[in-house]
């Protein structure tokens, strides 16, 4: 959690996984997706935050491309690295959503996300997840999960923990665990 955030509720329930391989990786993500499918199917006007947090280089942005494109974005998800954001829009069976991805590590001020107007963003049906969360140095709305990624000792190794941060979070990570 960054900043000033205070969570909604304990983050008591978490999973957390080692992986060896890319595709481990991308499967957590994918069951990450068919959790966040299903919250989002029952709850079609929801919108949480995702704080996806790790060194550089640790597969944060391969962690979100694989999330969004298992949630059914079908073009290229690309790194919001020098446009702060990239939103995709999603459709489920019954209902469409917006995926916001961010990535600000190249913010310079912790207002600048807020000064080129996307916290209107956050309360759009859909989900954020966004990178690098503490450059905003508190600034953002809370968290619902968050995503850490530490790299191992070798190469596309990682161990992956992801918390509950609100009852929302909570739901989404009660359904990963059974979805394991």
């Amino acid at each position: 959690m960054t900043g000033n955030q205070t969570p909604q509720a304990s983050p008591n329930i978490s999973f957390k996984q080692h992986c060896r391989q890319e595709a481990e990786t991308a499967s957590l993500a994918k069951r990450l997706a068919a959790s966040i499918a299903q919250f989002l199917g029952q709850n079609p006007e929801a919108h949480f935050n995702i704080a996806l947090q790790g060194d550089l280089g640790a597969g944060k942005t391969t962690f979100a491309r694989d999330l969004i494109q298992t949630l059914g974005y079908e073009g290229k998800v690309k790194s919001p690295t020098y446009t702060l954001c990239e939103p995709y829009l999603l459709q489920s069976t019954q209902h469409a959503y917006t995926a916001h991805h961010f990535d600000l590590y190249r913010m310079r001020d912790p207002l600048e996300w807020q000064e080129a107007g996307f916290a209107e963003l956050f309360d759009v049906p859909g989900f954020c997840v966004i990178e690098w969360p503490e450059k905003a140095e508190g600034t953002l709305p809370a968290f619902d999960i968050e995503i850490q990624l530490t790299p191992g000792a070798e190469e596309n190794e990682r161990t992956i923990a992801i918390n509950a941060l609100s009852e929302q979070g909570k739901k989404i990570v009660v359904a990963l665990q059974v979805n394991t």
